[in-house]
């Protein structure tokens, strides 16, 4: 990160990092209540700090992007178990072997969507993912293939996961709360692809449609690939019918199969603000 031109008087933090390092060893400066707050490991993961690690949670990201000109992104969902085609072989069920031809084509959209970012100088339709494996290696991957940045918004699990190999290292984030980490998948999201996935694509998706559908969020591209797949898990018929959404819902979305389906769509949409 940049370190800012400052335009005040005053001796900067770092100046005092570096000072306290050569203050003589004694029991005082050896006290944890000596230690300068924001370089004090313990003080900043105390419960009570909580508000203050959300904040530097939101800020850090933010301004990271900010720095590197990122002004739109594509984001990509999907799910982590989903192999690349060559490693069909290794899936666990029928199924997931049957989905790799998803980790193909977001593959294919990431490369093509990164080319025409790159037009842009990488400003814009930026890919974004989770960071991980499956379809979110496949967007990264797609990206790197085509020559331009990627971002990857990883989080700490307990059984998973380093970042795959193929996000761009500087726009490589680590997150510990799930909420901050959402809220940084769509503050510049330009379109949002839904692949094949679990229970936290589910997640994601769910929560962006219900930001869109409530006014919270401004329409834009929404897709989901694999009419199939997304038919045979969800009822959207029925929730119409039931009347928990209303019909005009069904319209906030729509199926595509392929990676040119997605590009045809988000080049024919018509942007709704809204209110």
């Amino acid at each position: 990160m940049k370190d800012d031109n400052r335009k005040h008087p005053f001796r900067d933090s770092q100046q005092d990092v570096k000072a306290v390092r050569e203050v003589p060893d004694t029991p005082q400066t050896r006290a944890p209540a000596y230690r300068l707050a924001f370089t004090d490991h313990e003080f900043m993961c105390r419960e009570e700090l909580r508000p203050v690690r959300l904040q530097l949670e939101l800020l850090k990201p933010q301004l990271v992007m900010d720095e590197r000109g990122i002004e739109s992104t594509i984001v990509l969902f999907g799910g982590a178990r989903i192999p690349e085609p060559a490693k069909k072989d290794t899936a666990r069920t029928e199924t997931l072997a049957e989905l790799t031809k998803y980790y193909a084509e977001a593959q294919t959209f990431a490369r093509l969507m990164t080319e025409r970012s790159m037009a842009s100088y990488g400003r814009q339709n930026v890919i974004v993912t989770g960071g991980g494996p499956g379809v979110m290696e496949a967007g990264n991957r797609g990206a790197a293939e085509a020559g331009g940045q990627s971002i990857g918004l990883n989080i700490v699990l307990p059984h998973e996961q380093a970042p795959n190999e193929y996000v761009t290292p500087d726009l490589c984030f680590n997150f510990h709360y799930f909420a901050i980490r959402k809220m940084h998948f769509l503050m510049r999201a330009a379109a949002i692809c839904i692949f094949p996935g679990g229970f936290g694509t589910l997640d994601e998706m769910f929560e962006s449609l219900t930001l869109i559908q409530t006014g919270r969020m401004n329409r834009i591209p929404f897709l989901l690939f694999g009419k199939e797949f997304w038919q045979r898990i969800i009822n959207w018929e029925a929730l119409a019918e039931a009347g928990t959404i209303s019909p005009e819902d069904l319209g906030l979305f729509r199926f595509v199969e392929t990676a040119e389906d997605a590009i045809a769509a988000i080049d024919a949409f018509v942007s709704t603000p809204c209110d």
